[in-house]
């Protein structure tokens, strides 16, 4: 009797110290930032600032130097200014802004706010006051999404096919196949890491088959894969079009009140960002780039252009308003990534 009651109790002992030390490690856990939140600077974030009731929107930029240092851009239509003194630590952010003003002076103002749960929020302070400033995340365009140009080999035969991949707000992807041979529908995509697969149905004349696509992207701008089918395997290989000028393009912009820089990013579905000005359309039609987007100031409308060429990751042209033109040059920016320890 007493051995069944001092192993009931060495259980008991047992269970109790498993609870605590259970509940230890959780709160370790929970107090530990979350890796979403380590890394929650980074990126872009489209924010409004208060400028006497009237609303300015802008880019807020962040990245890594090759040191591995905070740093970032403050976009918007008037050019790219480099923030100074980046500091993001336990969801606090601050920086330093510099800016040339209409008197050919500089304008120093400094943010103090916080990054939680997707938004960013707090006071931009200068010698001509303080103003609110708030904003949240800018979703990134899949790198999957564009037009992927297919060729498909049976045996000595080669067929080609256009597949196209978009993403709405959400970053919900569809697919279509498009084809001079017979019709196609593409159902269950989806992307994750490189991979991407799919099912088609495919209807040529009498005949109807469905297959199944898997496949992964390299280089960014290659997809390699292989069609499976009652009928066998059909390997396939893709080219995204306009690879060349998708990207992160760092503008230099010359004009009579002096030089500045500015940002062009060209998403894969080539829609586009010029600053902080959505681009709807970006063109390539063999070296030509070109676009096109009308912009608002108050109650006031103004079209912008762009025409230029493209050669050697270097993008040369003008960019034209109702106030003329100016010249552009830009360099494609090339990312490099950083292996994980």
């Amino acid at each position: 009797m007493k051995k069944q009651t001092s192993l009931k109790a060495i259980l008991y002992c047992s269970l109790l110290i498993a609870v605590v030390l259970s509940a230890q490690v959780w709160g370790q856990e929970s107090s530990r930032p979350a890796r979403g939140r380590r890394r929650g600077l980074y990126g872009d974030w489209k924010v409004k600032v208060d400028f006497n009731g009237r609303q300015s929107e802008s880019i807020l930029s962040f990245s890594r130097d090759r040191e591995g240092s905070q740093t970032g851009q403050w976009i918007s239509f008037w050019g790219l200014n480099e923030l100074k003194e980046v500091k993001f630590e336990e969801g606090k952010l601050s920086f330093v802004q510099e800016r040339r003003n209409r008197q050919g002076g500089t304008t120093t103002s400094k943010f103090t706010g916080t990054i939680e749960e997707g938004k960013i929020s707090g006071t931009l302070s200068s010698d001509r006051g303080e103003r609110k400033l708030e904003g949240t995340r800018s979703p990134r365009v899949p790198r999957v999404a564009g037009n992927w140009e297919m060729k498909l080999k049976m045996g000595e035969r080669e067929f080609t096919g256009t597949l196209i991949i978009k993403a709405d707000k959400e970053g919900k992807l569809t697919g279509e196949w498009k084809s001079q041979r017979g019709e196609h529908t593409i159902s269950d995509l989806a992307y994750q890491r490189r991979s991407l697969t799919f099912k088609r149905k495919s209807k040529m004349g009498e005949r109807e088959w469905e297959s199944t696509f898997e496949g992964s992207i390299e280089g960014g701008d290659t997809l390699n894969g292989v069609f499976k089918s009652e009928r066998g395997e059909i390997k396939a290989e893709g080219k995204l079009a306009g690879a060349a000028l998708i990207g992160t393009w760092n503008l230099d912009i010359a004009s009579e009140r002096g030089d500045r820089k500015q940002r062009l990013r060209v998403n894969p579905d080539m829609s586009g960002l010029y600053g902080a000005i959505k681009l709807e359309k970006v063109n390539l039609d063999g070296d030509k780039v070109s676009f096109k987007t009308v912009m608002k100031f108050r109650e006031r409308e103004f079209e912008m252009s762009f025409e230029g060429k493209l050669a050697e990751s270097k993008l040369t042209g003008e960019l034209t308003t109702s106030r003329g033109s100016q010249k552009v040059t830009g360099t494609k920016v090339v990312r490099r990534l950083r292996r994980r320890g």
